[in-house]
């Protein structure tokens, strides 16, 4: 099957890669001609594991190709896959739709037959009318229905999650596009992944109500940690209390400095405004919404308060920027509000990630960068835990107790067990514990 992708970000290029290694004959297309000339010459531009050598094996296969002249990549698919940005909009919060419809309009120019063009992008209900106007407006001959297709991709098991995923959800009530969307995924009959057919505004709003629930379950542990600490109880036992029974799962109940990345806050964000916009009000997620914000802030100051209240001037080692491991996003990371927290403060910080600091680097101002996680807490006041990386799972802890000049090590994401810490003289600092 001839397949085409429309954006050359993280969506569209585990998308395509999974795509072409399934035997389709994938072309992802962007306007980005320094990324398109990367890709060409086997660099990809973001992390993840197992991404390179996949696009690697593909690209020398012949299955996938990559360009910045979306004409002939449509002309020649049966599907294209909308897989552009959707940022929040400055000012308001909306989905900023302006990459998805300037992308129909292309597509609609472009388009030669029957061709179904996909939602991929996260997009607000409702989006799949306005594509669907937007084509066939500038190409009232066409042939073509329009679905939705939301991807269920976590960042650093992307290419398992394509692979093997819980569910496939297909929405449109065209019989023959809903016919070419099987092809498309028939390769995963094998695993039996469930494909779930529905009308495209439920597709559309059951990725959105996905990850506000998640984010829920993330942000409801993240005060009972709190709550924890006021009682004394402990809230990794509490979670695992809770995870056992069947009805609510054992996943997204870590507590931690609350959640980042690239889909939550955006999509949670989105699903405000879409309410707001049809008058049903969806308050629980507004509630996430605002306290996960203040936690972050929060996280700083608890970091601050186990050095002993006054920062100004001492060194604070931060192990960890990204929002999550096994990848190199920044967005929304919980480490950014926590490292200009200590800044304000007046601390020095010095941070050490195996993947974020190029990005980092673009956000932050004054922060040193170290090589290995030893160089960047030598000499600090108090060491800092803030994204569970599998190389700070294991740390020396004699090393750490020689290198730190402060006996503070604060683990914001609960890895480390309190007793063996405190034989060392190492002040240990837990969230919920």
């Amino acid at each position: 099957m001839k397949i085409t992708m429309i954006g050359s970000g993280y969506v569209g290029l585990v998308s395509g890669a999974c795509f072409a290694d399934f035997g389709h004959d994938v072309v992802c297309v962007d306007l980005d001609e320094a990324k398109i000339e990367a890709l060409r010459g086997g660099k990809v531009p973001i992390f993840e594991p197992g991404l390179a050598d996949l696009i690697e094996r593909n690209a020398r296969a012949g299955r996938i190709s990559f360009t910045t002249e979306l004409a002939p990549a449509v002309a020649r698919a049966e599907v294209v896959f909308i897989a552009v940005g959707t940022p929040s909009r400055r000012g308001d919060g909306h989905a900023d739709l302006s990459f998805v419809e300037a992308a129909a309009a292309d597509i609609a120019r472009a388009m030669d037959g029957f061709t179904v063009v996909v939602t991929k992008s996260t997009v607000p209900v409702g989006t799949g009318d306005e594509v669907e106007r937007i084509i066939a407006t500038t190409r009232p001959d066409g042939e073509f229905a329009v679905v939705s297709n939301p991807e269920f991709l976590r960042e650093g098991a992307a290419i398992e999650d394509f692979k093997r995923p819980d569910r496939i959800v297909i929405g449109s009530e065209d019989t023959r596009a809903l016919g070419v969307m099987r092809e498309a995924y028939r390769p995963l009959s094998l695993n039996k992944s469930p494909i779930l057919e529905m009308n495209r505004r439920s597709a559309e709003l059951t990725k959105y109500a996905g990850n506000a629930f998640l984010a829920t379950k993330i942000t409801f542990i993240n005060e009972i940690a709190d709550l924890c600490e006021k009682t004394g109880a402990d809230v990794q036992q509490v979670a695992r209390g809770m995870g056992l029974d069947k009805r609510i799962g054992s996943k997204f109940l870590n507590a931690g400095p609350g959640y980042g990345g690239s889909c939550f806050p955006k999509d949670t964000l989105a699903l405000l405004k879409t309410a707001q916009d049809f008058e049903a009000p969806q308050t629980i997620v507004e509630a996430v919404v605002q306290t996960n914000e203040k936690r972050k802030r929060a996280m700083g100051r608890k970091v601050i308060q186990a050095i002993g209240g006054d920062v100004r001037g001492k060194v604070v080692a931060v192990l960890g920027l990204t929002f999550k491991p096994n990848t190199d996003d920044m967005r929304d990371s919980p480490a950014i509000a926590i490292v200009q927290t200590l800044q304000d403060a007046g601390a020095v910080v010095h941070a050490y990630d195996p993947e974020g600091m190029p990005n980092a680097s673009q956000m932050f101002e004054d922060v040193v960068y170290f090589d290995d996680p030893y160089a960047a807490m030598k000499d600090a006041e108090g060491l800092a835990i803030v994204t569970e990386w599998d190389e700070f799972r294991a740390l020396n802890l004699t090393k750490v107790q020689s290198l730190l000049k402060g006996l503070v090590l604060v683990d914001l994401r609960n890895i480390y067990d309190r007793g063996e810490l405190e034989m060392l003289g190492i002040k240990y600092v837990a969230v919920g514990r």
